[in-house]
Formats: C-alpha cells, structure tokens, sequence
C-alpha cells in the first residue's frame, strides 16, 4: 500500500486550469521528486496534498484512507509534514524557540496553566527544549540555538525549515524546493542528510527540486509536470534525458522545440551566403545580389 496517493487531481482557478488529472504515489521510504518548470503546478500540487487547496476533482490517499477534504491541521496530525518555497518561521525568536512552536501539538497543558507556570507547563517546556536541541543536532544546527534566525543566512534557514517540519513527527515529508538559496556543496550535503534521515527515522519523502544533481542522487523515483499535467515519470537518470522534459526546460513544445535546433536547408543556404569569402569578404546575399543587378 502506497503512503501517499493521488488519483486524478485537477483544479482550477477561474479560468486556469492549474492541475489536470494528475495521478502518482509514494511508497513507504521512498523519496520521489516532483520536478518541472516554473509554473508547472508542483507547489499546487502540494497544497492539494496537505489541504490548503481542495481539487475541483480527484482524490488523495494517505495510507489507504481518503483525506481530500480534511484542512491542514488535521493532515498533520496524521504524520504529514510539510515546508514551503518562502521561510515562514517566527524571524524574531531563536532556533530552539521555533522547534518549540513547531511542536504545539504536543503541548499538554492549557493557557492558564502557561500563564501561571505550573508544575505541569515548566516540565512540558523543558521537554520540548529539548527535542529542539536533539533535531537541530540532527540536522547539523547544533551551535545555533539560541540565535535569532533573523541573523541566520537563508540556506540555514531553508535547514531549519526541515527541522520544523520534523518537529511535528511526520511519517511523510513534503519537501518545496529543499535547495533554495544553496550552493552546489551545502546542496549535495542536503541530499545526504536526506538519505541519513530516511535510514535514522524511518520517513517517506516527496520533494520539489530545481537543483537536478539532487534530484538524480537522492530520488528513487521521479514525476515530471508540465503545464498542469503529467510529462513523464521514472527513475531519475531516465527522466533528465528524456527529449520531452529537455524540451520542457529550454522552452517550446516537445518535440517542436527539439527539431527547431536542427538546421534546415534555409538555414544552411543563408549561412553559405553570408559566410567569410577567401578574401576576407563575405558573399552576397541572394538580395543583395538583386539589388546590384537591377542598379
């Protein structure tokens, strides 16, 4: 049974279709990537899944059960956690602060008793204090607990997203640009931290990825979106070479886009005409020869 499943998602807004009878699944461990051009419906896709979006039609699976119409908050609760393109964290607090928050859920005590600082309330904290510090040593964040992630750079923070999103104890990850705003080094770092998390924790993953050498070193399988709709799937070094995902990314319509770069007979006879002569000239122009005969 697959951990996470669409069948036929579509939506639309007004006039845009923005997902057409997208279909996949992920399997328990696995780490699939959902990759694309920009605009091509990944991030919309994700909000479908965890339910800030809901699809014009279609369904989504989680563990067998239907959960298309359950709000975010409940998707969470069930085990599937999430991170975003734009950091949303509370920019004024500490590291060790937002793994706290990010673990609301588990607070047991009420208002009141955090107001009053019962027994109860300061023995949850100390508990929640510290998971924060395990996750932020597990994700490689060990030394900066106590800054304001408003100091941090956007690649630490793009890393302690994921710790929050771990905070909330997920069995599937939903990663949105994972990468973002590193470079090729702390990248390929990101991708083994990935597999390490998987091997430590048990999780499943579905990732949006631009960073293509991710992609290939970490995804065991691979969907490609276009336009709303589904271009292709398979394993990942499959996938980049395939003409229509090639086609995809440099522009145009596959396989249109593909045979524009081939050059034809036009192309070749006005290259002939405007080449360098062995004097050092250039031959004329079919029209510029006609222009000299008719003078």
């Amino acid at each position: 049974m697959a951990v996470l499943e669409l069948r036929d998602v579509s939506i639309r807004f007004g006039g845009l279709q923005a997902l057409s009878s997208l279909s996949l699944s992920v399997g328990e461990w696995e780490i699939v990537g959902l990759i694309g051009p920009n605009g091509a419906g990944k991030t919309t896709a994700f909000n479908c899944i965890t339910g800030f979006y809901r699809p014009t039609s279609g369904q989504v699976f989680y563990r067998g059960d239907d959960v298309t119409t359950l709000p975010p908050h409940r998707k969470s609760q069930l085990g599937i956690g999430r991170t975003f393109q734009n950091v949303g964290m509370v920019k004024t607090v500490s590291a060790r602060e937002n793994l706290k928050i990010a673990q609301h859920s588990l607070a047991e005590y009420g208002p009141m008793s955090g107001v009053l600082g019962t027994p109860v309330s300061l023995a949850t904290e100390r508990e929640l204090a510290e998971r924060a510090d395990l996750i932020l040593e597990l994700i490689g964040l060990a030394d900066v607990p106590e800054v304001p992630i408003g100091a941090l750079p956007y690649g630490t923070l793009k890393l302690l997203e994921l710790g929050c999103a771990l905070a909330t104890d997920p069995e599937i990850l939903l990663l949105d640009e994972p990468s973002s705003g590193m470079g090729p080094d702390e990248a390929h770092a990101l991708g083994e931290r990935l597999l390490s998390l998987r091997k430590e924790l048990g999780l499943t993953m579905l990732l949006i990825e631009h960073h293509v050498p991710l992609v290939v070193g970490v995804c065991d399988y691979v969907y490609v979106l276009n336009f709303g709709q589904l271009l292709t799937e398979g394993r990942p070094d499959d996938v980049r070479r395939h003409p229509e995902v090639v086609a995809a990314y440099l522009g145009g319509e596959a396989p249109d886009a593909l045979a524009a770069t081939h050059e034809t007979a036009e192309d070749a006879a006005l290259a002939a005409a405007t080449a360098p002569t062995a004097g050092g000239g250039r031959r004329r122009t079919r029209r510029q020869a006609s222009a000299k005969e008719e003078k």
